[in-house]
């Protein structure tokens, strides 16, 4: 009896000892609060000990962390729930959240510099609540004005548009804003009135003088009347700054001309009057000037802390039609300005054209510095944050392009490198030799083209990137999981001729010795080809820089379709049947947040390795762009060898089921089919499931939709002249349309 007493005692000492573990949140929140502070797994399971597989078992719910790990972890857990709060979408004019405790720095630009204090210092002062907000006059009448009962929320972003006409699909239920408006929103369209155009429909009153004199609107935009706030995406990092969006009836009242003279450099003279009144109010332009997107800034003082807005110029081309679409410059302010707030919620508020707000996301997740203490003089000091891009390096030889100083000191300028001298990893342009067409597929009717969704952005996911210089490496042991790039010969690897080679953007099999990035490289050892480097460039220093950037972007993405009817919940021929209505009946609004969104990814990788501009640069001198920490072409190899590499590997299962491409470009496959759908030749399983590690069919990024259906003898002609099916596919160029 004693031996079952204390055998019972035991275990109810056990569930005690269970119910006194320190609590944690649910599976979900831990993973929203480790990607809310730009963290990765691999950053929390170094810092516990612990294997990355064993944070994902915790965030998935699958096991629960157990002494003494799981007091450590829920007091990671208790932390950062007080940086990063569950967000909730507050009211447009409900006073925001108390700003986080831990002081913020931002070393890159000399506007953020502030002087040391024993005082955490304020980063935007500006934008910090007033004691009381002007009341913004009453929403302009729309359409289809929201129910009385849900006016203590936000009006949606759809609000300014007509009623869905019975041909368009019904629009699923909106997913909430990543980030929830803050005051009036981030941005403000202008339309040469004496009222500004905001989020959801509301409009703000300009003082007398603003209509016409630019620095009294931009000291309205900083004030608490306006109210306007766009909250920073990282505790380290720092708020936007106010948008302005000028109307070609804004910028002429303001005395702008209509169109900039310099079509070299787009910006305006400097003696520009409206530059001089400026000047007098004792403002500055950053070193682009006063172009389509100027910046306007005063610097940094202890007393009046960060003051910057940010103007678009509509009818200079600030909204490129390649990016936002053809007329979206054109929608009247209301539409104008909903369209632009979704953008800024979802992404980023706009800081220049799409490929600039791509590369400034990058730094908005990861910012470089943050705010440490120095114990000995006890004053705030800027530190690098861990997993970001803190300064500049230099690219290693291979990755540099031909203009960059460390290729003009190896070879003379006229010299053409070699595929032993230079990386090149970019998209596929390949069509394949129509001699090898077979009887077979010269029967079939069509030519169909599907098309990777994000390809880019779903390379970028959980890819392992370079963080910091390159160190050159002597006949080095390959290890897929080290960036960098390697010289090694792929010559000898025979493959398919009816695929292209995934080693050359051309598609043709590589002839001797070339520099690769780490994931064709590792691509080259799955396929079994044993890989002998005989010199690389590598960072030990590495990590998923592009993590939470991805994430955003993903989130953007499919948030945009599920309001355009178009969800991950769909059959496959309702998924092409709603794509299809997509192009018939364009959403006015979300259609160009949904096309900047894309073009958001692919230039900000693009941004990465940005080239010398201007008629005046001389070859081998350096330019602006490389003073950047985010100037890292090794990074948009990495990348598009990925992008690359996936792309190759679906191409081989469908080619197993008897399917081989006639023509690939960039993100985009074309192949022949007895049918005008993706269904009539896509494989499926005899469960009749789409084949396993192929091409499928959805929403996601890294599936694919409909690009285009042309005839047969259409694309046996094209292959003929020697031009590629998949640029015409959709029946114009696709460069038309940035991709």
């Amino acid at each position: 009896m004693p031996d079952e007493q204390e055998s019972l005692f035991a275990a109810v000492d056990a569930l005690l000892e269970e119910a006194a573990q320190d609590p944690l949140p649910h599976p979900d929140e831990r993973k929203r609060l480790r990607e809310a502070a730009g963290l990765s797994q691999d950053q929390i399971a170094k810092a516990l000990s612990v294997r990355r597989e064993t944070v994902t078992s915790w965030e998935t719910g699958r096991t629960a962390p157990r002494a003494p790990k799981r007091a450590a972890y829920a007091r990671l857990l208790e932390g950062l729930s007080t940086l990063r709060p569950t967000p909730t979408v507050n009211a447009v004019n409900a006073p925001p959240p108390p700003p986080a405790s831990s002081p913020t720095v931002n070393g890159v630009n000399a506007v953020n510099a502030q002087a040391p204090t024993p005082a955490p210092p304020s980063i935007n002062a500006v934008n910090a609540p007033a004691p009381a907000t002007a009341p913004a006059t009453a929403p302009a009448p729309v359409p289809a004005p929201a129910p009385a009962a849900a006016s203590a929320a936000p009006p949606t972003v759809n609000a300014v548009n007509a009623p869905p006409t019975p041909q368009q699909r019904p629009a699923k239920a909106k997913a909430p804003l990543p980030t929830p408006l803050e005051g009036n929103g981030p941005l403000v369209v202008l339309d040469g009135t004496d009222k500004a155009h905001a989020a959801s429909g509301l409009l703000l009153p300009l003082p007398p003088k603003a209509r016409t004199d630019l620095p009294t609107l931009i000291a309205w935009a900083l004030s608490p009347d306006a109210d306007l706030r766009s909250p920073r995406l990282h505790r380290n990092g720092k708020d936007g700054d106010p948008l302005l969006v000028l109307t070609p009836a804004a910028a002429e009242a303001l005395g702008l001309p209509p169109t900039l003279e310099d079509r070299r450099t787009l910006r305006l003279p400097d003696n520009h009057p409206t530059l001089k009144l400026l000047a007098k109010a004792k403002w500055q332009l950053t070193r682009r000037g006063f172009g389509p997107w100027p910046r306007i800034y005063r610097p940094a003082t202890p007393t009046t802390g960060r003051q910057c807005v940010q103007l678009a110029v509509l009818p200079w081309g600030a909204l490129d039609a390649r990016a936002w679409g053809e007329h979206t410059a054109e929608l009247p302010a209301p539409e104008l300005a909903a369209l632009l707030t979704t953008y800024a919620t979802r992404v980023l508020t706009p800081r220049g054209s799409t490929a600039v707000s791509g590369l400034e996301l990058m730094t908005a997740l990861r910012p470089p510095t943050r705010a440490a203490r120095n114990p000995d003089t006890n004053t705030w000091e800027s530190a690098p944050v861990a997993g970001s891009l803190t300064r500049p390096v230099d690219p290693a030889p291979p990755e540099a392009p031909d203009e960059h100083p460390v290729v003009a000191a190896l070879y003379p300028r006229a010299h053409q490198r070699t595929p032993d001298q230079v990386l090149d990893e970019e998209a596929y342009d390949w069509i394949r030799d129509p001699q090898l067409l077979t009887d077979a597929e010269c029967t079939r009717t069509h030519a169909v083209g599907v098309d990777v969704n994000m390809a880019f952005a779903a390379a970028a996911n959980r890819l392992p990137v370079g963080l910091g210089p390159a160190v050159h490496t002597r006949a080095p042991r390959f290890d897929p999981k080290i960036p960098g790039c390697w010289l090694a010969d792929l010559s000898s690897l025979e493959l398919d001729p009816r695929l292209p080679s995934p080693f050359t953007p051309g598609g043709h099999p590589p002839t001797g010795p070339a520099w690769y990035a780490t994931p064709t490289l590792a691509y080259a050892q799955e396929l079994g080809h044993p890989v002998h480097p005989t010199e690389a460039w590598l960072r030990p220093d590495h990590g998923p820089y592009l993590d939470a950037w991805y994430t955003r972007l993903r989130d953007a993405y499919v948030a945009t379709m599920a309001d355009l009817g178009v969800t991950s919940a769909l059959p496959e021929p309702e998924f092409l049947a709603a794509m299809a209505e997509l192009q018939e009946h364009p959403d006015p609004v979300l259609k160009p947040v949904l096309s900047a969104i894309k073009s958001t990814v692919k230039g900000g990788i693009g941004k990465l390795r940005e080239r010398p501009q201007g008629a005046a640069y001389r070859p081998g001198e350096p330019w602006p762009a490389l003073e950047r920490p985010t100037w890292r072409p090794d990074i948009r190899a990495a990348v598009i060898s990925t992008a690359r590499v996936n792309m190759h590997r679906k191409m081989v299962k469908l080619a197993a089921a008897g399917l081989h491409p006639i023509a690939v470009l960039s993100d985009c496959a074309v192949y022949l089919s007895d049918g005008p759908s993706p269904l009539d030749f896509l494989p499926r399983t005899p469960e009749g499931k789409p084949l396993p590690g192929g091409f499928r069919l959805g929403v996601s990024p890294g599936m694919v939709k409909h690009e285009g259906t042309q005839p047969l003898l259409w694309a046996v002609e094209m292959l003929d002249q020697g031009l590629n099916p998949a640029r015409h596919i959709k029946g114009h160029d696709a460069a038309a349309d940035g991709e």
